[in-house]
């Protein structure tokens, strides 16, 4: 079971992720979205297409783009579509 969190706060649990690229992508049934809103940042990767970047509300703070998912991803990532990874600087993510 891998599990996505900040400090004591758990964002996302599930023994369904899929890795791409080293990053764990968790489906979006098992991430906690109440606890996410749009980020700001933009990226468009070469092969999966564009990002939705999302804050992290844990506490009392707010962790800025440390989450993403590609809603509409091109056809090669399209197995990851909506799922969410996480910025390792920010959320612990362990199996």
């Amino acid at each position: 079971m891998a599990r996505a969190s900040i400090g004591s706060t758990i964002v996302a649990e599930s023994s369904r992720v899929v890795v791409v690229e080293g990053n764990k992508y968790f489906p979006p049934a098992d991430v906690r979205r109440d606890l996410l809103t749009g980020g700001t940042r933009q990226y468009t990767c070469p092969w999966k297409g564009k990002a939705t970047y999302w804050d992290i509300h844990a506490g009392d703070k707010v962790y800025r783009n440390v989450a993403w998912s590609y809603e509409a991803p091109k056809d090669a990532a399209k197995n990851i579509t909506g799922h969410v990874a996480f910025d390792l600087s920010a959320v612990t993510v362990t199996d």
